[in-house]
């Protein structure tokens, strides 16, 4: 058996960490001096709300150092269970690297055990939706090798796209230039932002927040009209419940499909640069559609080496 960890990049609730019987491990957060764990010491609401009032100050996200992961690893360890830990995009935070330093730290201590390591290069509703593949497996009686295979071809399949509300916390946070933040929002354009190979990339600048959504959900049915069966959606917001929930109603109408992932209120580590009224859109394949290639491909490559 192995026991699953990931960072708080997945954005999972309490309640969710209980239900999977997973471990998570907190970002930081400080809008002063003092350092919070998120999830634990404020909650999504609470950040929030300080990120809309503190006009003058702009909070400052902080990853897991490595004794956080040495703490998390540790007891199962001792218990005799192998590890399966996932995080937030390499590229976007150092939250892989503490978790490989504390990873190399306890192999030694514990040379029986098997510690593996995905970076996700995702975030939030991506990561998120990586990670519920990892459980399914593990609660369908996968090993760890195989579960850890899987988990990375899922992630090879997974995809990202947002928008925000405003570009004023990615000028805050020094992501973009006061003249390039002026013109944007004198222009009322949003972007349409996705992650390529771990790293936030702009597809297209759209004025109106009706156009845009319009505008990912017609790619979003485009790309998945022939895959509806095979994937696994994913809905998350920013201070925008109503926005998300017309976005799922009208998804699922289009594609013929049910939702099954709860919509997601995306938290305090994304959520301190894309700022309230954002949007996202994620999407896997599962990890059955993905076993099945596999088979395929191996049969393929059998049949080859016999002629």
């Amino acid at each position: 058996m192995f026991k699953i960890i990931s960072d708080g990049g997945c954005d999972f609730t309490q309640a969710e960490i209980a239900t999977h019987k997973i471990d998570v491990i907190p970002f930081y957060v400080s809008f002063d001096e003092e350092f919070l764990k998120i999830g634990k010491d404020i909650t999504t609401d609470a950040f929030y709300q300080r990120l809309v009032s503190s006009k003058g100050v702009f909070p400052k996200t902080s990853q897991p150092n490595p004794q956080d992961y040495i703490d998390a690893y540790t007891p199962h360890l001792k218990a005799g269970y192998d590890l399966l830990v996932l995080t937030i995009s390499s590229k976007l935070s150092g939250s892989y690297q503490s978790a490989s330093i504390a990873a190399d730290l306890l192999r030694e201590e514990h040379p029986d055990r098997e510690i593996i390591l995905i970076d996700s290069l995702g975030g939030s509703i991506a990561q998120g939706l990586i990670l519920r593949e990892a459980i399914k497996m593990r609660d369908a009686g996968y090993t760890l090798g195989k579960t850890a295979q899987l988990t990375r071809k899922v992630q090879a399949t997974t995809h990202v796209y947002f928008t925000l509300d405003t570009i004023e916390y990615l000028k805050r946070g020094g992501r973009i230039g006061q003249a390039t933040a002026f013109v944007g929002n004198m222009l009322g354009l949003r972007p349409i932002l996705h992650l390529v190979d771990g790293e936030i990339k702009q597809l297209d600048n759209v004025r109106g927040k009706k156009t845009i959504l319009r505008m990912m959900q017609t790619a979003l049915v485009e790309a998945l009209a022939d895959e509806k069966d095979n994937i696994q959606l994913s809905i998350g917001h920013i201070s925008s419940e109503k926005d998300a929930n017309g976005f799922k109603e009208n998804t699922e109408g289009t594609l013929g499909i049910q939702i099954d992932n709860p919509i997601c209120a995306v938290g305090a580590v994304i959520g301190a640069h894309a700022g309230p009224g954002a949007l996202a859109v994620a999407y896997c394949k599962k990890y059955e559609a993905v076993e099945a290639a596999l088979e395929v491909e191996s049969e393929i490559v059998l049949e080859e080496e016999v002629a």
